[in-house]
Order: structure tokens, then sequence, then C-alpha cells
């Protein structure tokens, strides 16, 4: 009796289509809306109004100055009036075929790599130091930095009294009992370059400390934490997990101090001359430029040793990012390297 009434009111109730009411079925995907052609040209404004102004200054102040300098390197021109006497490439092979030009190129690979060497490892380790709790580590860190700020002027006239015959560097060797040692610490070929990699090493290493440091401080303190609980020493520590961390850090300084070493100017010019810089073995293509341009009136021949200088810091630096920054700029995009 049960079941049959069950069955009648089974059949009395309205049979309802799940498909027909939607019920399970796949809801259509919306269309995606394109963007609007309005939509395109305000966000094509928005990107020029940002990146316009510094487009401006770029072109301005980097691409033609060099197309300009390019333009006049092909001439022999004195600076004054039109550059009415066309010489071709002349300038550019007797830069290339210049003995002073090449050593002043030497002189600058010379520099780029004893600067890696020095002030690298010396850097990396006060920042190793420096990035440890201690007592006046905020004082440190500013006298550190502070030769950095200085004036190049100040810093070169300082170095070149200093560094004279008669200076404090020889009066010290003699007060100590050590007056054998005594050089010409500026105008020895064999010993200036040392003494220019001195100076430029007390002055620009406060940079390299400051930049080492600010890419420890994102290194994860859980790290190095975990590693000395599984008994790993501070020097291992350092060695297998602060220091591969740091690679990039320290590819992006590297590369800094690559491209001014080959810059470098203002420090030979101020202690050595336009003159002796050469007799004393730290001339360098920006000093030889203007030895052999402005002051020797040729300005079409200072503009192509411009456009030399140019080519080769591009060179390097597209070597550089091409083997080495590579790596670094595609994990940063993708996020699948370190």
């Amino acid at each position: 009796m049960t079941s049959t009434s069950e069955n009648l009111r089974t059949a009395q109730e309205p049979q309802v289509d799940l498909q027909a009411a939607g019920v399970g079925a796949t809801a259509p995907t919306p269309a995606r809306r394109r963007p609007s052609q309005g939509g395109n040209w305000r966000m094509r404004l928005e990107i020029a109004l940002l990146a316009g102004p510094a487009l401006i200054i770029f072109v301005a102040f980097v691409i033609l100055p060099v197309a300009i300098a390019a333009y006049y390197g092909f001439f022999s021109w004195s600076g004054y009036g039109p550059a009415t006497d066309f010489v071709g490439l002349r300038n550019y092979t007797t830069i290339l075929g210049d003995p002073d030009f090449q050593d002043a190129l030497r002189h600058n690979l010379i520099i780029a790599v004893l600067s890696l060497l020095f002030q690298g490892p010396i850097a990396i380790g006060l920042a190793l130091l420096l990035n440890r709790k201690m007592r006046g580590q905020s004082a440190l860190r500013v006298l550190i930095f502070v030769p950095y700020v200085i004036s190049e002027v100040v810093v070169g006239l300082g170095w070149s009294l200093m560094l004279q015959s008669n200076g404090a560097a020889n009066g010290f060797l003699d007060k100590i009992g050590l007056g054998a040692l005594r050089q010409d610490w500026l105008s020895n070929p064999d010993v200036a370059i040392w003494s220019l990699m001195v100076i430029i090493t007390w002055k620009y290493i406060g940079f390299a400390i400051i930049l080492f440091l600010a890419g420890l401080q994102g290194i994860p303190e859980e790290l190095s934490e975990a590693a000395a609980i599984d008994g790993a020493s501070f020097w291992q520590i350092q060695r297998s997990i602060v220091l591969p961390l740091l690679g990039p850090t320290i590819r992006i300084w590297a590369f800094l101090s690559i491209i001014g070493s080959f810059q470098l100017f203002d420090l030979v010019y101020i202690i050595w001359g336009q003159y002796i810089a050469s007799t004393a073995g730290t001339s360098t293509m920006a000093t030889y430029m203007v030895a052999n341009g402005r002051n020797a009136g040729s300005y079409g021949y200072g503009s192509a040793v411009a456009v030399v200088m140019f080519l080769i810091s591009l060179v390097i630096a597209l070597l550089y990012q091409r083997f080495l920054l590579r790596r670094d700029t595609e994990g940063a995009i993708s996020g699948s390297k370190i």
C-alpha cells in the first residue's frame, strides 16, 4: 500500500528538465572585451607622458652629442667656424696607430683589472664585517663612505701634496726608520700606476661597500641561522650561502667599476696634469683626448677620440650584459633563476 502511494505521488509531481533549466550545464564563457580604441590611445598617452621627458633628456644629452662628435670626427676642425676640411677616416686610423693612445688604452685596462682585484675583496670583507651587529656600526659606515662624497679636486690635491718627494708619505717613512723606502711616488713610471690605484681604492671603495651592504640586507637571515644550526662555521656560511646570493650585486658593481675605469679622467688630470701623465705611465684615453684634442686645438681629432672611447665602452657593456648580466636580468623578469 505504501509503495503504491509513493508511485502515485511521484507520477503526479511535475518532471523538471534539468538540462533545459540549465542545471549541470556548462556556463557559457564570457567573451573577452577588447580594449577600445580610446583605451589604447589613453594608455599610449600615459606612457608618452611618463617616459617622454626621460627619453628627451637621454636623446639630447647622450645620443645627440655622440652623433655630433661622430660627425666632427670626419673633419680636421679647429673648433671655429664650420667644419669643411673633410678627412674621412684619417683621424680614426691615426688614433688606433698612435703609440700614446695604445699606452693610454693599456693603462685603462690595467686600472680596470686592478680595481676589481683590489677593491672587490676588500669591499666584500668590510661589508661582511659591517653587516654584523657591533658597537659604532653606523659611525663606521659613515666614515668609510666619506671619501666617496669628497670632490675629486680635493682628493687629487690632497694626495698630490702627500705623495710629493718632500711630502707627508716620505716624511712618515723617515720618522719610522724606513727612509730607504722613499720613492718619487708620482713621477716614477714603475710606481705611479700603483700610487694611482691606492688613490682610486681609497676614493671609491666606500661606494662598493655600501652597495654590498644593500645586497646583504636582501639575503634572508633564516638561511644563515639554519646553516649555523646544522653546524656550519661563519666562513662556511659566507662562502656557501652569502656570497652566491650576493653574486648579482657583485656583478653589478664590477660592471660599474669597469665602465668607470675606462672613463677615468679627473683624478689623473688633477694629480699628474696633461703632460706628466703620459711620462709617468698613468695616462688614460680621456686625458689623451683632452691633450690631443682641446689643448692641441684639434677638436675634430678630439671628437674622433671621444667616439672611439664610446665604442670601446659600448662593446664592453654589451659583452658584459650578454655573458654575465643576462642571467640576472632574466631571473628578475621570470623569477626562474637566482
